[in-house]
């Protein structure tokens, strides 16, 4: 019985420091495109992509807070998990001040910007999906991780159908749309991890 225990122990101490690589790998893939994707949004009034770096960050907050919860109790698991919910929550509602600006400026965002950096975010994208698959059955935090990484891919998609609109129709309106479903996309996920996080506590 103590060989069991002693193997079941190895197990978990092992999945737990492969849960650690993957959150750490995610957390840099996220953070470094956050820094591109919102420099990027910035030289090109673009919306879409600002809304999306921000996703990119609201997602490496909830992966750091992953790590802080990797391995403690099921309380403090769901205390991180209501904390990356409110951070993602803030962000997102803090993405809808953006088009207020761009409308009052009526600026024409750079399409061909909007179209590298949205594809380049959806490459990074896809490989922390791919990463974080294993887990999308896991704890609430490990769910939620994969549930942003989700959402980003679509958020993604729609920057890069934002930028051919934009070049189509020669107007900030696709762009100004898409950062707002992509707004709307992140409070949505972010009530959801809030609900099932204080029902867990």
């Amino acid at each position: 019985m103590a060989g069991c225990d002693s193997c079941s122990s190895d197990n978990i101490e092992k999945a737990a420091k492969q849960q650690r690589r993957v959150l750490i790998i995610v957390l840099l893939i996220n953070a470094t495109m956050f820094f591109v994707e919102f420099s990027a949004g910035l030289i090109s009034h673009s919306t879409a992509l600002m809304a999306d770096s921000l996703d990119m960050l609201a997602d490496a907050l909830v992966y750091a807070l992953g790590l802080f919860a990797l391995g403690r109790a099921a309380y403090w698991k769901n205390r991180a998990a209501l904390t990356s919910g409110i951070f993602q929550m803030i962000l997102g509602l803090g993405i809808l001040i953006q088009p207020i600006y761009l409308l009052s400026t009526n600026n024409v965002p750079d399409a061909f910007n909007m179209g590298v950096f949205g594809l380049l975010a959806l490459v990074a994208n896809t490989v922390s999906f791919f990463l974080l698959m294993a887990y999308k059955d896991g704890d609430i935090n490990m769910r939620a991780t994969w549930v942003c990484t989700r959402n980003d891919m679509i958020n993604n998609v729609g920057v890069l159908i934002a930028a051919v609109l934009v070049y189509w129709l020669s107007s900030p309106l696709p762009d100004i749309i898409i950062g707002l479903v992509i707004a709307a996309i992140i409070i949505r996920s972010a009530w959801g991890v809030i609900g099932e996080a204080r029902k867990s506590l």
